[in-house]
């Protein structure tokens, strides 16, 4: 991230790890406030805030999408197998070898 002319504190990256840490499992919404508790007993820059949480959006969007992804691909996992298995040649039954001869 660019360094912006400003007197406020950007967001280093200790202090990006350590909310990170602390909003990891939240929903979007309680990250948000517990980030806007933070940067409110500093005098931060909002862009740099912003930016953080646009980051902290952008990863919770690429992580539902990929266990959206895991579960398609789940699914057709499943199909495939079940596809190959109804498919395996049986080899004939004892009943049926029996009888011919």
């Amino acid at each position: 991230m660019e360094q912006q002319n400003s007197d406020k504190k950007v967001l280093d990256s200790f202090e990006r790890a350590k909310l990170g840490l602390k909003v990891f499992n939240l929903p979007f919404a309680e990250a948000e406030e517990v980030i806007d508790a933070y940067v409110s007993q500093g005098d931060y820059d909002p862009a740099c805030v912003e930016l953080f949480k646009e980051q902290l959006d952008t990863q919770r969007h690429i992580q539902e999408k990929s266990v959206e992804l895991l579960s398609t691909g789940a699914q057709i996992l499943r199909l495939v197998v079940g596809a190959v298995i109804k498919n395996i040649p049986q080899p004939p039954s004892e009943e049926n070898s029996n009888s011919r001869t």
